[in-house]
Protein backbone atom coordinates (compact mmCIF):
# COMPACT_ATOMS: atom_id res chain seq x y z
CA UNK A 1 0.00 0.00 0.00
CA UNK A 2 1.39 3.30 -0.81
CA UNK A 3 2.25 6.01 2.11
CA UNK A 4 0.67 9.63 1.39
CA UNK A 5 3.43 12.28 1.61
CA UNK A 6 0.61 14.67 2.09
CA UNK A 7 -0.49 13.46 4.66
CA UNK A 8 2.42 12.75 6.64
CA UNK A 9 3.28 16.06 8.22
CA UNK A 10 0.68 18.56 9.62
CA UNK A 11 1.38 22.21 9.49
CA UNK A 12 -0.28 25.09 12.27
CA UNK A 13 0.31 28.72 12.08
CA UNK A 14 -0.12 30.72 15.02
CA UNK A 15 0.96 34.61 14.92
CA UNK A 16 2.68 34.48 11.98
CA UNK A 17 4.64 31.75 13.09
CA UNK A 18 4.94 28.00 11.58
CA UNK A 19 5.05 25.17 13.92
CA UNK A 20 5.12 21.46 12.62
CA UNK A 21 4.20 18.57 14.00
CA UNK A 22 5.31 15.44 13.01
CA UNK A 23 3.00 12.46 12.51
CA UNK A 24 5.49 9.71 11.30
CA UNK A 25 9.52 10.21 10.67
CA UNK A 26 8.94 11.01 6.89
CA UNK A 27 9.23 14.41 7.66
CA UNK A 28 11.83 14.58 10.87
CA UNK A 29 14.16 12.51 8.00
CA UNK A 30 13.24 14.76 5.11
CA UNK A 31 14.18 17.94 7.27
CA UNK A 32 17.61 16.26 9.05
CA UNK A 33 19.01 15.78 5.36
CA UNK A 34 18.34 19.06 4.38
CA UNK A 35 19.97 20.65 7.07
CA UNK A 36 22.56 18.31 7.34
CA UNK A 37 24.12 18.92 3.72
CA UNK A 38 23.84 21.97 1.40
CA UNK A 39 23.22 19.58 -1.47
CA UNK A 40 19.98 20.32 -3.76
CA UNK A 41 19.21 16.56 -3.73
CA UNK A 42 18.52 16.50 0.03
CA UNK A 43 15.60 18.43 0.44
CA UNK A 44 14.20 18.02 -2.85
CA UNK A 45 11.08 15.84 -1.46
CA UNK A 46 10.45 17.73 1.54
CA UNK A 47 10.29 20.80 -0.89
CA UNK A 48 7.47 18.99 -3.23
CA UNK A 49 5.18 17.85 -0.31
CA UNK A 50 5.19 21.16 1.41
CA UNK A 51 4.06 22.35 -2.81
CA UNK A 52 1.44 19.43 -2.64
CA UNK A 53 3.57 18.00 -5.95
CA UNK A 54 3.78 14.64 -4.24
CA UNK A 55 0.99 12.69 -3.19
CA UNK A 56 1.95 9.03 -2.59
CA UNK A 57 4.52 7.00 -2.57
CA UNK A 58 5.41 3.12 -3.50
CA UNK A 59 6.72 0.92 -1.40
CA UNK A 60 4.89 2.36 1.27
CA UNK A 61 8.52 3.05 3.70
CA UNK A 62 10.17 4.45 0.44
CA UNK A 63 9.52 8.01 1.62
CA UNK A 64 10.81 7.39 5.02
CA UNK A 65 14.42 6.41 4.47
CA UNK A 66 15.69 4.82 1.10
CA UNK A 67 14.60 7.15 -1.02
CA UNK A 68 15.33 10.48 1.05
CA UNK A 69 19.07 8.29 0.98
CA UNK A 70 19.22 7.45 -3.01
CA UNK A 71 18.31 11.11 -3.68
CA UNK A 72 21.07 12.20 -1.45
CA UNK A 73 24.02 9.77 -3.06
CA UNK A 74 24.00 11.66 -6.30
CA UNK A 75 21.66 12.18 -9.63
CA UNK A 76 19.24 9.86 -10.39
CA UNK A 77 17.45 8.92 -13.01
CA UNK A 78 13.40 9.80 -13.10
CA UNK A 79 11.16 9.05 -16.15
CA UNK A 80 7.51 9.78 -16.51
CA UNK A 81 5.41 8.50 -19.13
CA UNK A 82 2.86 10.37 -21.67
CA UNK A 83 0.51 8.62 -24.09
CA UNK A 84 0.20 10.13 -27.70
CA UNK A 85 -3.52 9.20 -27.83
CA UNK A 86 -4.44 13.00 -29.11
CA UNK A 87 -1.58 15.14 -31.35
CA UNK A 88 -1.26 18.08 -27.82
CA UNK A 89 -0.86 17.02 -23.83
CA UNK A 90 -3.07 18.91 -21.89
CA UNK A 91 -2.99 20.61 -18.36
CA UNK A 92 -3.69 17.45 -16.67
CA UNK A 93 -0.63 16.59 -17.97
CA UNK A 94 1.35 19.49 -17.10
CA UNK A 95 1.75 18.96 -13.49
CA UNK A 96 3.51 15.50 -14.44
CA UNK A 97 5.96 17.75 -16.86
CA UNK A 98 6.75 20.20 -13.89
CA UNK A 99 7.45 17.26 -11.43
CA UNK A 100 10.20 16.31 -13.95
CA UNK A 101 11.37 19.94 -14.33
CA UNK A 102 11.78 19.96 -10.55
CA UNK A 103 13.95 17.14 -10.19
CA UNK A 104 16.02 17.70 -13.17
CA UNK A 105 16.19 21.71 -11.55
CA UNK A 106 17.37 19.81 -8.59
CA UNK A 107 20.47 18.07 -10.84
CA UNK A 108 18.30 14.58 -11.44
CA UNK A 109 18.08 13.11 -15.17
CA UNK A 110 14.92 12.95 -16.22
CA UNK A 111 13.41 10.86 -19.00
CA UNK A 112 9.49 11.69 -20.69
CA UNK A 113 8.99 8.52 -22.04
CA UNK A 114 5.90 8.52 -25.18
CA UNK A 115 4.15 5.77 -25.54
CA UNK A 116 4.31 5.04 -29.04
CA UNK A 117 3.01 1.53 -28.63
CA UNK A 118 1.63 1.80 -25.19
CA UNK A 119 -1.15 4.38 -26.78
CA UNK A 120 -1.49 1.59 -29.41
CA UNK A 121 -2.76 -1.04 -25.94
CA UNK A 122 -4.55 2.11 -24.29
CA UNK A 123 -4.75 2.67 -20.52
CA UNK A 124 -8.00 1.68 -18.62
CA UNK A 125 -6.65 3.84 -15.97
CA UNK A 126 -9.47 5.91 -14.98
CA UNK A 127 -11.53 5.17 -17.43
CA UNK A 128 -15.19 3.69 -17.60
CA UNK A 129 -14.74 2.40 -21.45
CA UNK A 130 -12.30 1.15 -23.63
CA UNK A 131 -10.36 4.07 -25.76
CA UNK A 132 -10.88 4.58 -29.13
CA UNK A 133 -8.36 2.57 -31.14
CA UNK A 134 -5.70 4.86 -32.96
CA UNK A 135 -3.63 3.90 -36.07
CA UNK A 136 0.18 3.54 -36.05
CA UNK A 137 0.02 6.33 -38.75
CA UNK A 138 -1.80 8.59 -36.02
CA UNK A 139 0.00 8.07 -32.54
CA UNK A 140 3.10 8.73 -34.89
CA UNK A 141 2.01 12.27 -35.57
CA UNK A 142 0.44 12.37 -32.05
CA UNK A 143 4.12 12.16 -30.74
CA UNK A 144 5.70 14.14 -32.71
CA UNK A 145 3.53 16.95 -31.62
CA UNK A 146 4.21 15.86 -28.44
CA UNK A 147 7.77 15.66 -28.02
CA UNK A 148 7.58 19.37 -29.72
CA UNK A 149 5.45 20.19 -26.84
CA UNK A 150 7.37 18.72 -23.99
CA UNK A 151 10.73 20.11 -25.11
CA UNK A 152 9.21 23.47 -25.47
CA UNK A 153 8.25 23.33 -22.19
CA UNK A 154 11.90 22.57 -20.95
CA UNK A 155 13.41 24.89 -23.27
CA UNK A 156 11.17 27.60 -21.51
CA UNK A 157 12.18 26.52 -18.57
CA UNK A 158 15.83 26.37 -18.28
CA UNK A 159 15.40 30.08 -20.06
CA UNK A 160 13.20 31.72 -17.81
CA UNK A 161 12.78 29.93 -14.60
CA UNK A 162 16.34 27.79 -13.75
CA UNK A 163 18.59 29.41 -11.53
CA UNK A 164 21.97 29.22 -13.34
CA UNK A 165 24.18 29.08 -10.36
CA UNK A 166 22.45 25.22 -10.06
CA UNK A 167 23.87 22.66 -12.38
CA UNK A 168 20.76 21.14 -14.44
CA UNK A 169 20.45 17.19 -15.03
CA UNK A 170 20.28 15.83 -18.29
CA UNK A 171 16.55 15.81 -20.42
CA UNK A 172 15.57 13.08 -22.65
CA UNK A 173 12.54 12.14 -24.73
CA UNK A 174 12.29 8.85 -25.77
CA UNK A 175 9.76 6.50 -27.45
CA UNK A 176 8.32 3.20 -25.87
CA UNK A 177 8.13 2.10 -29.57
CA UNK A 178 11.83 1.50 -30.29
CA UNK A 179 11.99 -1.03 -27.60
CA UNK A 180 8.77 -3.04 -28.58
CA UNK A 181 9.04 -3.16 -32.56
CA UNK A 182 11.48 -5.65 -32.36
CA UNK A 183 9.92 -8.13 -30.39
CA UNK A 184 7.35 -10.73 -31.77
CA UNK A 185 4.15 -11.36 -29.23
CA UNK A 186 5.18 -15.04 -28.34
CA UNK A 187 9.08 -14.08 -27.35
CA UNK A 188 7.61 -11.00 -25.58
CA UNK A 189 5.22 -13.19 -23.53
CA UNK A 190 7.75 -15.64 -22.61
CA UNK A 191 10.09 -13.26 -21.79
CA UNK A 192 8.12 -10.76 -19.65
CA UNK A 193 4.57 -12.50 -19.27
CA UNK A 194 5.96 -15.18 -16.93
CA UNK A 195 6.81 -12.94 -14.62
CA UNK A 196 2.92 -11.38 -13.41
CA UNK A 197 0.66 -12.75 -11.93
CA UNK A 198 -2.58 -13.07 -12.53
CA UNK A 199 -4.35 -12.58 -9.14
CA UNK A 200 -2.34 -9.35 -8.60
CA UNK A 201 -2.79 -7.71 -11.98
CA UNK A 202 -6.80 -9.07 -11.40
CA UNK A 203 -6.52 -7.36 -7.93
CA UNK A 204 -6.03 -3.67 -9.36
CA UNK A 205 -8.53 -0.96 -8.73
CA UNK A 206 -8.02 0.06 -12.66
CA UNK A 207 -8.73 -3.79 -13.31
CA UNK A 208 -11.44 -4.53 -10.66
CA UNK A 209 -13.89 -0.94 -11.89
CA UNK A 210 -13.74 -2.42 -15.36
CA UNK A 211 -14.59 -5.57 -14.70
CA UNK A 212 -17.92 -4.93 -13.06
CA UNK A 213 -19.17 -2.71 -15.59
CA UNK A 214 -21.26 -3.23 -18.21
CA UNK A 215 -18.79 -3.20 -20.86
CA UNK A 216 -15.92 -5.05 -19.12
CA UNK A 217 -12.72 -4.94 -20.08
CA UNK A 218 -10.51 -6.30 -23.29
CA UNK A 219 -7.62 -8.39 -23.10
CA UNK A 220 -5.78 -5.54 -24.63
CA UNK A 221 -6.38 -3.07 -22.36
CA UNK A 222 -6.05 -5.75 -19.57
CA UNK A 223 -2.54 -6.12 -21.00
CA UNK A 224 -1.29 -2.66 -20.47
CA UNK A 225 0.19 -2.32 -16.73
CA UNK A 226 2.30 -5.94 -18.38
CA UNK A 227 3.70 -3.09 -21.03
CA UNK A 228 4.25 -0.09 -18.81
CA UNK A 229 5.72 -2.14 -15.97
CA UNK A 230 8.52 -3.51 -18.85
CA UNK A 231 9.23 0.13 -19.43
CA UNK A 232 10.37 0.55 -16.07
CA UNK A 233 12.56 -2.38 -16.12
CA UNK A 234 13.46 -1.29 -19.61
CA UNK A 235 14.64 1.88 -18.41
CA UNK A 236 16.20 0.64 -15.39
CA UNK A 237 18.60 -1.95 -17.13
CA UNK A 238 20.03 0.41 -19.70
CA UNK A 239 19.57 4.05 -18.27
CA UNK A 240 19.89 3.03 -14.06
CA UNK A 241 16.14 4.31 -13.87
CA UNK A 242 14.70 3.80 -9.96
CA UNK A 243 12.17 6.10 -10.05
CA UNK A 244 8.64 6.88 -12.05
CA UNK A 245 6.64 9.40 -11.72
CA UNK A 246 2.87 9.40 -12.22
CA UNK A 247 -0.55 10.37 -11.68
CA UNK A 248 -2.68 8.80 -8.36
CA UNK A 249 -4.73 6.73 -10.97
CA UNK A 250 -1.05 5.18 -12.21
CA UNK A 251 -0.26 3.30 -8.93
CA UNK A 252 -1.30 0.09 -9.64
CA UNK A 253 1.05 0.68 -13.19
CA UNK A 254 3.74 1.70 -10.81
CA UNK A 255 3.05 -1.23 -8.16
CA UNK A 256 3.36 -3.89 -11.02
CA UNK A 257 6.61 -2.34 -12.60
CA UNK A 258 7.91 -1.88 -8.54
CA UNK A 259 7.15 -5.84 -8.98
CA UNK A 260 8.41 -6.88 -11.73
CA UNK A 261 11.82 -5.48 -11.63
CA UNK A 262 11.61 -6.74 -8.19
CA UNK A 263 11.29 -10.18 -9.53
CA UNK A 264 14.00 -9.86 -12.39
CA UNK A 265 17.05 -8.74 -10.84
CA UNK A 266 16.03 -8.30 -6.65
CA UNK A 267 16.91 -4.50 -7.01
CA UNK A 268 14.82 -2.19 -5.38
CA UNK A 269 13.15 0.81 -6.86
CA UNK A 270 10.10 3.80 -6.23
CA UNK A 271 6.73 4.63 -7.44
CA UNK A 272 5.94 8.62 -6.66
CA UNK A 273 2.75 9.86 -7.47
CA UNK A 274 1.18 13.26 -7.93
CA UNK A 275 -2.16 14.70 -7.39
CA UNK A 276 -4.68 14.86 -10.51
CA UNK A 277 -5.73 18.41 -11.59
CA UNK A 278 -9.73 18.48 -11.47
CA UNK A 279 -12.16 21.52 -12.15
CA UNK A 280 -13.94 23.66 -9.44
CA UNK A 281 -16.62 20.73 -9.21
CA UNK A 282 -13.99 17.97 -8.99
CA UNK A 283 -13.88 16.20 -12.35
CA UNK A 284 -10.45 15.30 -13.62
CA UNK A 285 -9.43 17.69 -16.59
CA UNK A 286 -8.23 15.81 -19.71
CA UNK A 287 -9.39 15.32 -22.96
CA UNK A 288 -11.90 12.38 -22.17
CA UNK A 289 -13.89 14.61 -19.55
CA UNK A 290 -14.24 17.10 -22.18
CA UNK A 291 -12.70 19.99 -20.85
CA UNK A 292 -8.92 19.52 -21.71
CA UNK A 293 -7.00 23.02 -21.57
CA UNK A 294 -4.31 22.10 -24.55
CA UNK A 295 -0.53 22.55 -24.11
CA UNK A 296 -0.17 23.13 -28.05
CA UNK A 297 -1.24 26.79 -29.43
CA UNK A 298 -3.06 25.48 -32.22
CA UNK A 299 -5.63 23.77 -29.89
CA UNK A 300 -5.25 26.50 -26.82
CA UNK A 301 -3.83 29.73 -27.66
CA UNK A 302 -1.58 31.15 -24.82
CA UNK A 303 -4.75 34.07 -24.33
CA UNK A 304 -7.01 31.06 -23.34
CA UNK A 305 -4.25 29.26 -21.42
CA UNK A 306 -4.03 32.68 -19.71
CA UNK A 307 -7.42 33.01 -19.18
CA UNK A 308 -8.07 29.63 -17.72
CA UNK A 309 -5.46 30.12 -14.57
CA UNK A 310 -7.19 33.86 -14.14
CA UNK A 311 -10.40 33.05 -13.91
CA UNK A 312 -9.54 30.04 -11.05
CA UNK A 313 -11.47 29.97 -8.48
CA UNK A 314 -10.16 32.26 -5.26
CA UNK A 315 -10.13 29.00 -3.29
CA UNK A 316 -7.82 27.32 -6.07
CA UNK A 317 -4.94 30.32 -6.17
CA UNK A 318 -2.97 29.31 -3.77
CA UNK A 319 -2.77 25.88 -4.22
CA UNK A 320 -2.41 26.35 -7.79
CA UNK A 321 0.87 29.04 -7.44
CA UNK A 322 2.23 26.16 -5.21
CA UNK A 323 1.49 23.62 -8.03
CA UNK A 324 1.90 25.21 -11.42
CA UNK A 325 4.72 27.98 -10.75
CA UNK A 326 8.62 27.60 -9.04
CA UNK A 327 8.11 30.98 -7.23
CA UNK A 328 9.81 30.23 -3.57
CA UNK A 329 7.17 29.61 -1.19
CA UNK A 330 7.69 32.22 1.05
CA UNK A 331 6.86 34.52 -2.18
CA UNK A 332 3.56 32.79 -2.62
CA UNK A 333 2.24 34.04 0.76
CA UNK A 334 3.42 37.51 0.04
CA UNK A 335 1.38 37.33 -2.60
CA UNK A 336 -1.82 35.75 -0.73
CA UNK A 337 -1.48 38.18 1.71
CA UNK A 338 -1.44 41.48 -1.26
CA UNK A 339 -4.20 39.49 -2.25
CA UNK A 340 -6.37 39.11 0.88
CA UNK A 341 -5.29 42.71 1.80
CA UNK A 342 -6.99 44.16 -1.76
CA UNK A 343 -9.20 40.91 -3.72
CA UNK A 344 -9.86 43.72 -6.34
CA UNK A 345 -6.63 43.65 -7.92
CA UNK A 346 -6.49 39.84 -7.95
CA UNK A 347 -2.58 39.99 -8.47
CA UNK A 348 -1.79 36.47 -7.25
CA UNK A 349 -4.54 35.45 -10.01
CA UNK A 350 -2.19 37.35 -12.40
CA UNK A 351 0.72 35.69 -11.31
CA UNK A 352 -0.47 32.43 -11.86
CA UNK A 353 -1.64 32.90 -15.11
CA UNK A 354 1.73 34.46 -16.26
CA UNK A 355 3.66 32.41 -14.66
CA UNK A 356 2.04 28.89 -16.37
CA UNK A 357 1.63 30.64 -19.29
CA UNK A 358 5.10 31.75 -20.13
CA UNK A 359 6.53 28.41 -18.85
CA UNK A 360 4.11 26.68 -21.58
CA UNK A 361 4.57 29.28 -24.48
CA UNK A 362 7.62 31.27 -23.47
CA UNK A 363 7.66 34.95 -22.94
CA UNK A 364 6.46 35.73 -26.51
CA UNK A 365 3.38 33.76 -25.46
CA UNK A 366 2.56 35.52 -22.38
CA UNK A 367 3.14 38.94 -24.29
CA UNK A 368 0.81 37.43 -26.89
CA UNK A 369 -1.73 36.69 -24.15
CA UNK A 370 -1.79 39.85 -22.67
CA UNK A 371 -2.11 41.72 -25.41
CA UNK A 372 -5.11 39.56 -26.57
CA UNK A 373 -6.36 40.16 -22.77
CA UNK A 374 -5.93 43.75 -23.48
CA UNK A 375 -7.33 43.86 -26.81
CA UNK A 376 -10.51 42.02 -25.79
CA UNK A 377 -11.45 43.28 -22.33
CA UNK A 378 -10.16 46.54 -22.14
CA UNK A 379 -10.51 47.76 -25.81
CA UNK A 380 -6.97 49.17 -26.68
CA UNK A 381 -6.86 49.77 -30.24
CA UNK A 382 -3.10 50.07 -29.29
CA UNK A 383 -3.07 46.05 -28.48
CA UNK A 384 -4.88 45.61 -31.71
CA UNK A 385 -2.67 47.79 -33.93
CA UNK A 386 0.17 45.33 -32.16
CA UNK A 387 -1.46 41.76 -32.82
CA UNK A 388 -0.61 39.63 -35.71
CA UNK A 389 -3.48 37.78 -38.40
CA UNK A 390 -2.99 34.47 -35.84
CA UNK A 391 -3.31 36.50 -33.03
CA UNK A 392 -6.90 37.94 -33.85
CA UNK A 393 -8.07 34.87 -35.25
CA UNK A 394 -6.76 33.18 -31.94
CA UNK A 395 -9.12 35.48 -30.07
CA UNK A 396 -11.78 35.03 -31.71
CA UNK A 397 -11.44 31.58 -33.21
CA UNK A 398 -15.05 31.39 -34.28
CA UNK A 399 -14.70 34.67 -35.92
CA UNK A 400 -15.13 35.03 -40.07
CA UNK A 401 -11.81 35.52 -41.31
CA UNK A 402 -11.78 38.16 -44.37
CA UNK A 403 -9.22 38.63 -46.85
CA UNK A 404 -10.36 42.14 -49.35
CA UNK A 405 -8.82 44.43 -51.68
CA UNK A 406 -9.60 48.31 -50.15
CA UNK A 407 -11.53 49.79 -53.32
CA UNK A 408 -11.98 53.23 -52.97
CA UNK A 409 -14.45 55.30 -51.19
CA UNK A 410 -15.58 51.90 -49.76
CA UNK A 411 -17.93 52.80 -46.82
CA UNK A 412 -18.91 51.25 -43.56
CA UNK A 413 -21.88 49.65 -45.23
CA UNK A 414 -20.24 48.23 -48.35
CA UNK A 415 -17.82 46.65 -45.42
CA UNK A 416 -20.29 45.11 -43.67
CA UNK A 417 -22.13 43.83 -46.16
CA UNK A 418 -18.88 42.34 -48.30
CA UNK A 419 -18.43 40.21 -44.94
CA UNK A 420 -22.32 39.30 -44.82
CA UNK A 421 -22.11 40.76 -41.31
CA UNK A 422 -25.71 42.46 -41.63
CA UNK A 423 -29.13 41.50 -43.63
CA UNK A 424 -29.22 43.40 -47.63
CA UNK A 425 -31.90 46.07 -47.59
CA UNK A 426 -33.16 48.31 -45.19
CA UNK A 427 -32.58 46.03 -42.37
CA UNK A 428 -29.07 45.94 -42.27
CA UNK A 429 -28.80 49.70 -42.91
CA UNK A 430 -30.90 50.19 -40.18
CA UNK A 431 -28.67 47.85 -37.76
CA UNK A 432 -25.63 50.80 -38.40
CA UNK A 433 -27.82 53.85 -38.14
CA UNK A 434 -29.75 52.26 -34.67
CA UNK A 435 -25.69 51.42 -33.31
CA UNK A 436 -25.31 47.91 -33.30
CA UNK A 437 -21.86 47.93 -35.74
CA UNK A 438 -18.58 48.92 -33.83
CA UNK A 439 -15.04 48.92 -35.76
CA UNK A 440 -11.67 48.28 -34.15
CA UNK A 441 -13.61 48.91 -30.55
CA UNK A 442 -15.80 52.26 -31.92
CA UNK A 443 -19.49 52.90 -32.26
CA UNK A 444 -20.24 53.14 -35.49
CA UNK A 445 -23.41 54.39 -36.60
CA UNK A 446 -22.97 56.26 -40.20
CA UNK A 447 -23.48 54.10 -42.86
CA UNK A 448 -21.52 55.82 -45.39
CA UNK A 449 -18.63 57.10 -43.60
CA UNK A 450 -15.66 56.06 -45.92
CA UNK A 451 -13.10 54.04 -44.52
CA UNK A 452 -10.49 56.06 -42.74
CA UNK A 453 -7.21 54.57 -42.11
CA UNK A 454 -5.87 54.33 -39.03
CA UNK A 455 -9.22 54.91 -37.61
CA UNK A 456 -11.37 52.26 -39.29
CA UNK A 457 -8.04 50.21 -40.82
CA UNK A 458 -5.78 49.61 -37.87
CA UNK A 459 -1.84 50.06 -39.44
CA UNK A 460 -1.05 46.14 -39.01
CA UNK A 461 -3.76 46.40 -42.29
CA UNK A 462 -6.80 44.61 -39.92
CA UNK A 463 -10.44 45.60 -39.06
CA UNK A 464 -12.11 44.20 -36.83
CA UNK A 465 -15.68 44.78 -37.12
CA UNK A 466 -18.50 43.82 -34.09
CA UNK A 467 -22.52 43.05 -35.10
CA UNK A 468 -24.26 43.37 -32.08
CA UNK A 469 -23.01 41.81 -28.68
CA UNK A 470 -20.98 38.11 -29.80
CA UNK A 471 -20.80 38.85 -33.82
CA UNK A 472 -16.73 39.27 -34.53
CA UNK A 473 -15.60 39.69 -38.28
CA UNK A 474 -11.52 39.84 -39.15
CA UNK A 475 -10.74 41.63 -42.22
CA UNK A 476 -7.11 41.82 -43.58
CA UNK A 477 -6.82 44.60 -46.32
CA UNK A 478 -4.56 43.16 -48.76
CA UNK A 479 -3.87 46.19 -51.08
CA UNK A 480 -2.64 49.15 -48.86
Amino acid sequence: MATSLAGSCRLLSRHGSVIYLWRNSLCHTLMSKSYCSSSTHSGLLLSLNKRGVLKDSFPEDAAHDRLPRLLQSGAQTVYCGFDPTADSLHVGNLLAIIGLLHFRDAGHHVVAVLGGATAQIGDPSGKTRERESLSADAVEVNTRSIRESIQRIFTNHELHFHDTSRKLGTMTVMNNLSWYKDWSVVAFLSEAGRRFRMGTMLSRHSVQSRLKSADGMSLTEFTYQVFQAYDFYHLNQVYGCKIQLGGTDQLGNLMSGHEYIHRMTGEEVFGLTIPLVTSSVGDKLGKTAGNAVWLNRDKTSPFELYQFFLRQPDSNVEGYLKLFTFLPLAEVERLMEQQREDPGKRLAHKRLAAEVTKLVHGKEGLESAKRCTNALYHSSVQALEEMSDDELQELFREAPFHEMLLEPGTTVIDTCRRVNAIPHGARGYQMVVDGAVWINHRRTDNAEQVLIPKLHILSNGLTLLKVGKRNFYIIKWLNL
